[in-house]
Protein backbone atom coordinates (compact mmCIF):
# COMPACT_ATOMS: atom_id res chain seq x y z
CA UNK A 1 0.00 0.00 0.00
CA UNK A 2 1.33 3.36 -0.80
CA UNK A 3 1.18 6.23 1.60
CA UNK A 4 0.61 9.61 0.19
CA UNK A 5 1.73 12.58 2.41
CA UNK A 6 -0.25 15.61 1.88
CA UNK A 7 0.07 19.71 1.71
CA UNK A 8 -3.39 21.56 1.04
CA UNK A 9 -2.89 24.96 0.12
CA UNK A 10 -4.17 28.00 0.88
CA UNK A 11 -2.59 31.37 0.56
CA UNK A 12 0.61 30.38 -0.36
CA UNK A 13 0.59 28.41 2.58
CA UNK A 14 0.39 24.70 3.84
CA UNK A 15 -2.53 24.06 5.95
CA UNK A 16 -5.37 22.06 7.25
CA UNK A 17 -9.03 21.82 6.74
CA UNK A 18 -11.79 20.17 9.28
CA UNK A 19 -14.89 18.97 7.07
CA UNK A 20 -13.47 20.99 4.23
CA UNK A 21 -14.42 24.01 5.64
CA UNK A 22 -11.94 26.99 4.51
CA UNK A 23 -12.69 28.86 7.80
CA UNK A 24 -11.56 26.09 9.22
CA UNK A 25 -7.90 26.45 8.03
CA UNK A 26 -5.20 25.96 10.27
CA UNK A 27 -1.54 27.18 9.03
CA UNK A 28 1.11 24.50 9.48
CA UNK A 29 4.10 26.46 7.55
CA UNK A 30 4.98 29.06 5.35
CA UNK A 31 7.02 27.44 3.25
CA UNK A 32 5.06 24.68 1.78
CA UNK A 33 8.03 23.15 0.11
CA UNK A 34 10.25 22.59 3.23
CA UNK A 35 7.34 20.16 4.11
CA UNK A 36 7.75 18.28 1.42
CA UNK A 37 11.32 17.54 1.72
CA UNK A 38 11.15 16.29 4.65
CA UNK A 39 8.23 13.58 3.30
CA UNK A 40 11.06 12.51 0.62
CA UNK A 41 13.62 12.35 3.48
CA UNK A 42 11.30 10.08 5.36
CA UNK A 43 10.58 7.64 2.88
CA UNK A 44 7.89 9.00 0.73
CA UNK A 45 7.87 8.18 -2.59
CA UNK A 46 4.42 10.14 -3.66
CA UNK A 47 3.18 13.69 -2.63
CA UNK A 48 -0.25 14.58 -2.31
CA UNK A 49 -1.10 18.20 -3.53
CA UNK A 50 -4.35 20.21 -3.14
CA UNK A 51 -4.71 23.62 -4.45
CA UNK A 52 -7.75 24.98 -1.92
CA UNK A 53 -8.12 27.94 -3.51
CA UNK A 54 -8.12 26.24 -6.85
CA UNK A 55 -10.73 24.00 -5.85
CA UNK A 56 -13.35 27.12 -4.93
CA UNK A 57 -11.87 29.43 -8.05
CA UNK A 58 -12.04 26.39 -10.84
CA UNK A 59 -8.46 27.68 -12.04
CA UNK A 60 -4.88 27.08 -10.51
CA UNK A 61 -4.28 29.72 -6.98
CA UNK A 62 -1.27 28.20 -5.62
CA UNK A 63 1.44 27.98 -9.05
CA UNK A 64 4.35 29.66 -7.44
CA UNK A 65 4.64 27.19 -4.32
CA UNK A 66 3.68 24.14 -6.40
CA UNK A 67 6.63 24.95 -8.88
CA UNK A 68 8.92 25.37 -5.49
CA UNK A 69 7.55 22.31 -4.34
CA UNK A 70 7.98 20.23 -7.78
CA UNK A 71 11.78 22.04 -7.84
CA UNK A 72 12.53 21.20 -4.30
CA UNK A 73 11.99 17.57 -4.23
CA UNK A 74 12.35 14.54 -6.99
CA UNK A 75 9.07 12.72 -5.87
CA UNK A 76 6.37 11.85 -7.89
CA UNK A 77 3.34 14.41 -7.32
CA UNK A 78 -0.07 14.33 -7.61
CA UNK A 79 -2.04 17.13 -7.60
CA UNK A 80 -5.59 18.37 -7.68
CA UNK A 81 -7.65 21.37 -6.97
CA UNK A 82 -9.51 23.72 -9.88
CA UNK A 83 -7.90 21.40 -13.07
CA UNK A 84 -10.88 22.48 -14.95
CA UNK A 85 -9.49 22.04 -18.66
CA UNK A 86 -7.07 20.33 -21.05
CA UNK A 87 -4.87 24.15 -20.82
CA UNK A 88 -4.50 23.29 -16.90
CA UNK A 89 -3.86 19.86 -17.25
CA UNK A 90 -0.97 20.31 -20.14
CA UNK A 91 0.44 23.16 -18.18
CA UNK A 92 0.80 21.38 -15.01
CA UNK A 93 2.22 17.92 -16.94
CA UNK A 94 4.89 20.85 -18.14
CA UNK A 95 6.09 21.84 -14.94
CA UNK A 96 6.72 17.77 -13.73
CA UNK A 97 3.44 17.30 -11.85
CA UNK A 98 3.48 13.41 -12.68
CA UNK A 99 -0.61 13.06 -12.17
CA UNK A 100 -3.38 15.07 -11.98
CA UNK A 101 -6.51 15.21 -10.08
CA UNK A 102 -9.84 15.80 -11.25
CA UNK A 103 -12.50 15.98 -9.03
CA UNK A 104 -15.79 18.36 -9.38
CA UNK A 105 -15.18 18.40 -13.47
CA UNK A 106 -15.78 14.75 -12.54
CA UNK A 107 -19.42 14.71 -12.29
CA UNK A 108 -20.20 17.28 -14.42
CA UNK A 109 -18.42 16.13 -17.37
CA UNK A 110 -17.56 12.59 -17.12
CA UNK A 111 -16.62 12.11 -20.46
CA UNK A 112 -14.07 15.27 -20.33
CA UNK A 113 -12.67 13.09 -18.15
CA UNK A 114 -12.68 9.95 -19.75
CA UNK A 115 -10.99 11.72 -22.84
CA UNK A 116 -8.19 13.03 -21.00
CA UNK A 117 -7.54 9.65 -19.18
CA UNK A 118 -6.84 8.49 -22.69
CA UNK A 119 -4.31 10.64 -23.35
CA UNK A 120 -2.65 12.03 -19.63
CA UNK A 121 -1.96 10.33 -16.36
CA UNK A 122 -5.50 10.96 -14.78
CA UNK A 123 -6.85 10.13 -10.85
CA UNK A 124 -10.35 10.66 -10.09
CA UNK A 125 -11.10 12.25 -7.06
CA UNK A 126 -14.72 11.19 -5.27
CA UNK A 127 -15.49 13.52 -2.33
CA UNK A 128 -18.43 12.15 -0.61
CA UNK A 129 -20.91 13.70 2.28
CA UNK A 130 -22.94 10.53 3.45
CA UNK A 131 -22.41 9.00 0.15
CA UNK A 132 -23.63 11.44 -1.69
CA UNK A 133 -20.73 13.23 -4.26
CA UNK A 134 -19.48 16.69 -3.04
CA UNK A 135 -18.47 19.15 -5.27
CA UNK A 136 -16.76 22.78 -6.16
CA UNK A 137 -14.10 22.63 -3.05
CA UNK A 138 -16.87 20.53 -1.25
CA UNK A 139 -19.25 23.85 -0.88
CA UNK A 140 -21.56 22.04 -2.72
CA UNK A 141 -23.43 18.29 -2.78
CA UNK A 142 -24.43 16.65 -5.80
CA UNK A 143 -27.21 14.01 -6.40
CA UNK A 144 -25.24 11.33 -7.25
CA UNK A 145 -23.96 8.39 -5.15
CA UNK A 146 -20.74 8.17 -5.02
CA UNK A 147 -20.54 4.88 -5.72
CA UNK A 148 -22.34 5.28 -8.90
CA UNK A 149 -19.74 8.42 -10.01
CA UNK A 150 -17.27 5.17 -9.18
CA UNK A 151 -19.04 2.78 -11.85
CA UNK A 152 -18.53 5.72 -14.23
CA UNK A 153 -15.02 5.29 -14.77
CA UNK A 154 -14.81 1.67 -13.89
CA UNK A 155 -12.72 1.16 -17.29
CA UNK A 156 -11.78 4.68 -18.52
CA UNK A 157 -8.08 4.11 -18.22
CA UNK A 158 -7.83 6.37 -14.73
CA UNK A 159 -4.78 5.95 -12.72
CA UNK A 160 -6.27 5.65 -9.36
CA UNK A 161 -9.31 7.43 -7.52
CA UNK A 162 -8.85 9.06 -4.28
CA UNK A 163 -11.91 8.88 -2.12
CA UNK A 164 -12.48 11.35 0.36
CA UNK A 165 -15.71 10.94 3.24
CA UNK A 166 -15.59 14.57 3.96
CA UNK A 167 -17.75 14.18 7.23
CA UNK A 168 -14.04 12.54 8.61
CA UNK A 169 -11.46 14.48 6.75
CA UNK A 170 -9.36 16.30 9.38
CA UNK A 171 -11.09 15.09 12.42
CA UNK A 172 -8.89 12.60 13.41
CA UNK A 173 -11.78 10.24 14.03
CA UNK A 174 -10.85 6.96 11.89
CA UNK A 175 -10.75 6.39 8.45
CA UNK A 176 -13.77 4.75 6.76
CA UNK A 177 -12.72 1.79 5.40
CA UNK A 178 -16.17 0.46 4.55
CA UNK A 179 -16.97 3.99 2.36
CA UNK A 180 -13.06 3.08 0.38
CA UNK A 181 -14.02 -0.58 -0.07
CA UNK A 182 -17.11 0.36 -1.83
CA UNK A 183 -15.81 2.86 -4.21
CA UNK A 184 -12.85 0.14 -5.29
CA UNK A 185 -15.63 -2.35 -5.83
CA UNK A 186 -17.99 -0.28 -7.80
CA UNK A 187 -14.92 0.86 -9.87
CA UNK A 188 -12.08 -1.79 -10.45
CA UNK A 189 -9.58 1.09 -10.23
CA UNK A 190 -6.88 1.61 -7.85
CA UNK A 191 -8.39 3.10 -4.68
CA UNK A 192 -6.93 5.55 -2.72
CA UNK A 193 -8.28 6.57 0.96
CA UNK A 194 -8.55 9.67 1.85
CA UNK A 195 -10.22 11.82 5.21
CA UNK A 196 -10.10 10.51 9.16
CA UNK A 197 -6.80 8.93 9.33
CA UNK A 198 -5.28 9.04 12.99
CA UNK A 199 -2.96 6.49 13.69
CA UNK A 200 -0.53 3.46 12.59
CA UNK A 201 -4.09 1.36 13.39
CA UNK A 202 -5.93 2.95 10.43
CA UNK A 203 -3.07 2.34 8.24
CA UNK A 204 -2.96 -1.68 9.11
CA UNK A 205 -6.66 -1.67 9.07
CA UNK A 206 -7.27 -0.44 5.40
CA UNK A 207 -4.04 -3.22 4.79
CA UNK A 208 -5.90 -5.66 6.53
CA UNK A 209 -8.71 -4.86 3.74
CA UNK A 210 -6.85 -6.22 0.97
CA UNK A 211 -8.25 -4.14 -1.63
CA UNK A 212 -6.83 -0.38 -0.84
CA UNK A 213 -3.69 0.43 -2.56
CA UNK A 214 -3.12 3.51 -1.21
CA UNK A 215 -4.00 6.55 1.89
CA UNK A 216 -3.52 10.28 2.35
CA UNK A 217 -2.18 11.31 5.37
CA UNK A 218 -2.75 14.85 6.74
CA UNK A 219 -3.82 16.42 9.96
CA UNK A 220 -2.14 12.59 11.85
CA UNK A 221 1.20 13.80 10.66
CA UNK A 222 0.86 17.22 11.25
CA UNK A 223 -0.89 16.90 14.43
CA UNK A 224 1.98 14.30 16.11
CA UNK A 225 -0.29 12.03 15.71
CA UNK A 226 1.22 9.63 13.67
CA UNK A 227 5.03 8.89 12.83
CA UNK A 228 5.41 8.29 9.52
CA UNK A 229 9.13 6.77 9.57
CA UNK A 230 6.75 4.10 10.97
CA UNK A 231 4.15 4.22 8.68
CA UNK A 232 6.30 4.06 5.75
CA UNK A 233 7.84 0.63 7.36
CA UNK A 234 4.18 -0.77 7.71
CA UNK A 235 3.94 -0.57 4.02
Amino acid sequence: MTIFPAIDLKDGQAVRLTKGLMESAKIYSSEPYQLAKFFEEAGSEWLHVVDLNGAFAGEPKNLEQIKKIREATNLKIQLGGGIRDEATIQRYLDLGINRLILGSIAVKDPEFVKAMAKKYPIAVGIDAIDGYVAVEGWAETSTMKATDLAKEFAHAGVEAIICTDVGRDGTLTGVNVDFTLDIARASGVDTIASGGVSSLEDIKRLQSAGEVYGVIIGKAYYEGKLDLKEAFKLT
